[in-house]
């Protein structure tokens, strides 16, 4: 069973979407981001499988949560430095999770 210590290990942040490119060599559909999440963790890149939900055009600007202290990680010739949380929708396919107001700060920490 997990304990609130090991949450707290977890760090997630408020982040805002400033880029985003096709991934045509990914397996599976999927966008490359470039989130930013403020002057302190600074603009992360990550590969997500969301294109069934989401257009590239309407994800720019939108706040997202991501796990920014997981290392690296190799997704095809792309490095994936931050995990863009989401929750399966009944087709098992990926919605993000994102702050319900405007007012949510980037860089503000899930707790």
């Amino acid at each position: 069973m997990a304990t609130i210590d090991d949450f707290q290990k977890l760090d997630i942040r408020v982040g805002v979407i400033e880029e985003v490119e096709d991934f045509p060599e990914a397996r599976k559909p999927a966008y490359k981001l470039v989130i930013d999440f403020g002057p302190a963790i600074g603009k992360k890149r990550s590969s997500v499988q969301i294109t069934h939900h989401y257009k590239k055009e309407e994800l720019l600007g939108k706040k997202v949560l991501g796990v920014v202290n997981f290392p690296p990680r190799q997704i095809g010739p792309f490095i994936s430095e931050v995990l863009t949380l989401g929750v399966p929708d009944e087709n098992n396919q990926t919605v993000l999770i994102v702050p319900e107001k405007a007012e949510a700060v980037v860089s503000g920490k899930l707790f």
